[in-house]
């Protein structure tokens, strides 16, 4: 089961530890140290799928989201 994005997961990233977006709005783990990604989080060991993005030029309460086709939508 993926777990929403929470901005307390990524504080409590492990040293040398990142994370990315992919364009569809999935999140997930870099190991700087090891130069491996995985999708689970380091210390959760859950995956964190949004497939939505919150940007600055959309207006209040929307999102930007991708189909699985990869069609760009909004969403609100």
């Amino acid at each position: 089961m993926a777990a929403d994005l929470n901005p307390d997961w990524l504080s409590c990233l492990p040293s040398f530890w990142s994370y990315g977006v992919t364009q569809d709005g999935r999140v997930f783990f870099i190991d700087e140290e090891a130069k491996s990604t995985t999708w689970l989080h380091p210390v959760t060991g859950e995956a964190v799928i949004t497939g939505h993005r919150k940007t600055p030029d959309l207006p209040t309460g929307w999102e930007e989201g991708f189909t699985f086709e990869g069609a760009r939508c909004f969403i609100k």
